[in-house]
């Protein structure tokens, strides 16, 4: 018998907790103006940068929203962690991804076209395809998509 003595090490159980309820008119995403009109009122007025992700089964039906972090008036850590998690716990096929410019500037930063590369890069490998990433303005949006930022 071994001499070792026996460790205890936790036993986890995984799950994905519904956290309210959001109206919104569309079920279903077929462009960019879809999503934002989905993410604005979310993100309307927000005084600090707020990241969301819209989670998306195979039809692009919307099945969740995930706030997936709020930063300062100019940055939003954002970690491909912690935007796949809710999404594989959802089952999702895809997602969106959106986050707000206080400033009121529309056009996406070096730091957004990277973070968009690296999150396609990891939907790749995870099997969850990011279809877009918004950035939000008042009642304005950019698509990374529609401006080709982001590959078909």
């Amino acid at each position: 018998m071994d001499s070792r003595s026996k460790v205890s090490v936790p036993i986890w159980k995984v799950q994905l907790v519904r956290d309210g309820k959001a109206k919104t008119a569309l079920r279903t995403i077929t462009n960019s103006a879809d999503a934002a009109a989905i993410v604005i009122p979310k993100l309307a007025g927000a005084d600090r940068e707020h990241c969301l992700t819209v989670l998306l089964d195979t039809r692009n039906h919307v099945i969740g929203i995930n706030t997936v972090s709020i930063g300062t008036v100019s940055a939003s850590l954002v970690h491909p962690r912690e935007v796949f998690k809710p999404a594989m716990l959802a089952n999702a096929s895809s997602l969106i991804l959106a986050h707000n410019h206080p400033s009121g500037e529309l056009e996406p930063s070096q730091q957004d076209v990277e973070l968009t590369t690296r999150l396609l890069e990891a939907g790749r490998l995870v099997g969850i395809e990011l279809v877009d990433h918004l950035i939000i303005c008042e009642q304005a949006h950019f698509s990374l998509r529609a401006s080709g930022r982001i590959p078909w």
